[in-house]
Formats: structure tokens, sequence, C-alpha cells
């Protein structure tokens, strides 16, 4: 089975889950800037998930261009990914609307950890059907930013309950730490 519709079907479901989230963004009734001090919270979520999308919506990109083929176990895996990533707007919404409370940003970071979960599930999927031989096994190699990541979303989700504001900090280093380019996949498609 070719790569295109599994491709075409995630990018389809990650425009229409930041279209959701922006959506959210309530304007508000009063002209001044006063009124907008309320937002911050809101806006302050919606720029780290739109970040994290973004950071999936690229990672996901670079896996499907050092693969060739899917089977039934990557489409499944995909949709497990999927499906994580599209509860990223209620999460969203519910941790800006009301203002970093610990439960919401507790429950952002169980989202966070299960969607970087399945992103590894996916990957281990797509490295079963290409080989561990493959361009995308040796590209991925040990993984440690992923790892890494895992760990900071498990510390941030009981962190949160006892400082909802350090427990955002790690989701914001761990998005920061992803920002830097990886360029593992790319170095190792071109042979650099």
């Amino acid at each position: 089975m070719t790569k295109g519709r599994m491709e075409a079907f995630s990018d389809g479901v990650l425009a229409i889950i930041i279209t959701i989230m922006v959506l959210e963004l309530k304007v508000p009734h009063d002209a001044t800037p006063n009124a907008l001090i309320p937002l911050i919270p809101v806006v302050l979520s919606y720029v780290l998930s739109f970040v994290f999308v973004g950071i999936y919506w690229n990672n996901h990109h670079h896996l499907l261009q050092a693969i060739r083929h899917v089977d039934g176990a990557v489409l499944w895996a995909n949709l497990h990914l999927l499906f994580w990533l599209s509860l990223i707007p209620f999460v969203t919404a519910w941790m800006g609307e009301n203002q970093f409370a610990p439960w919401p940003v507790a429950l952002y970071g169980v989202v966070l950890l299960f969607a970087s979960i399945a992103y590894y599930i996916l990957a281990r999927a797509l490295i079963a059907a290409h080989g561990t031989d493959s361009v995308l096994a040796t590209a991925l190699g040990r993984d440690v930013k992923g790892k890494v990541s895992v760990v900071a979303y498990a510390a941030a989700i009981p962190l949160a309950l006892a400082s909802s504001w350090l427990a955002f900090g790690l989701f914001v280093l761990v998005a920061i730490m992803w920002l830097v380019p990886d360029r593992r996949i790319e170095k190792t498609l071109t042979g650099t």
C-alpha cells in the first residue's frame, strides 16, 4: 500500500486540529487593550499547542519521507497517534480557560505523554515494515529526544498538581528542544 493516502489523511486531520484550536479563541466584546488581558492564558495555551501540533506534523512528514510503503499495522498506529493529537484542542481550551489550574495542566500532560508514546509506536511500526537496517531505523537511532520527551511529560503530570506553572515550563522546554531542527532523517536520506 502506498503512503500517499495516509499522509494526506494525516495532514487533513492536523489541519482540522489547528482550526479547532483557533476557533476556541473568543474575541472580546470590549475594544480596549485591557480586554485582551484575560485572554493571555488562552493565547499562551494556543501558542504552545500550535507549536506541538506543528512539531508532530513536521516529524510525521520526515518519518514518511524515509519510507516506501505502509501496512495495516502502520495505518492503525497512525490512527492511534491522530487520536491523541485530536484531544489537544480540548485540553488546550480547558487549560487556557482555567488559567493553568492544576488538573487541566495535568490532563494536558497526559495527552502529550500518550501522543509521544503513540508517535513512538508509529515509528516502531514503520521500522517493522521496512526492517531494522532501513533508512528510517538508521536515522532514528536511539531516539534520545523522544525518550527525554516521554520522561518530561511523565514528570510534568504529577508536578502539575503541585505547581502547574513548573509543569507548563517543562512542556515549553520540550517544545524548545524539538524546535531545534532534528536533521537525523534528512542527513540519512541525503547521506551527509
